[in-house]
């Protein structure tokens, strides 16, 4: 019996399925799944914050001219110093309450001790918060601009050795190591307070 197995096992052509054409096709699913797809890119808001303070270290007091109080509420109404405002309004009074320089005795003392202060509602729509948020922002980058194409803060005081088309070219031009004379002179204080969390506690 084993015989005749055996002659029929002899007489069978072996069996095999193709595979040299199976590293073709996982390559072109490689490149196709590479060409198709994308990557979502984190585009949350970025901030430098300040170093942590030691739990027995107060934070530095700050006078009330020098406080410039944002407020935006549930309704997403902007309020600038307890005054209901636009959100259009923000950049003009950010740039009025830093370069004050004391000349006006309810602003700022100067750009160094001007914080502006950001408070927000919990059930504030996110979008406006970002707007207020670059309305801030572009504030100062307006003022940075600025003294980087005359080369002088605009108290007059020198900061550049020469002058720039944009804040933007003088940050490109930076060395990592070289500071920047521009924030150093016209620091941009900014302060987020934790959202108000309103009948929700």
């Amino acid at each position: 019996m084993a015989g005749l197995l055996d002659k029929r096992r002899e007489g069978r052509d072996d069996v095999e399925i193709p595979t040299a054409s199976m590293a073709d096709i996982a390559f072109l699913l490689l490149i196709f799944f590479l060409v198709t797809t994308t990557i979502n890119v984190d585009t949350g808001i970025g901030m430098t914050l300040p170093p942590k303070l030691d739990q027995e270290q107060q934070p530095p007091p700050v006078k009330e001219r020098n406080l410039f109080k944002i407020l935006v509420n549930s309704q997403g109404d902007v309020l600038i110093e307890g005054e209901l405002a636009s959100l259009d309004a923000i950049r003009d009074r950010v740039k009025e309450q830093v370069l004050n320089y004391g000349s006006n005795p309810d602003l700022s003392e100067n750009p160094s001790k001007s914080v502006i202060s950001i408070k927000t509602d919990a059930e504030t729509p996110y979008r406006i918060y970002v707007k207020a948020l670059d309305e801030v922002m572009m504030g100062f980058r307006e003022i940075y601009d600025s003294v980087a194409r005359s080369g002088n803060a605009p108290s007059g005081d020198q900061v550049l050795q020469q002058t720039y088309s944009s804040y933007q070219e003088y940050r490109t031009g930076l060395e990592p190591e070289e500071e920047d004379q521009i924030r150093e002179a016209i620091p941009r204080n900014i302060s987020i307070a934790e959202p108000d969390l309103g009948d929700q506690q």
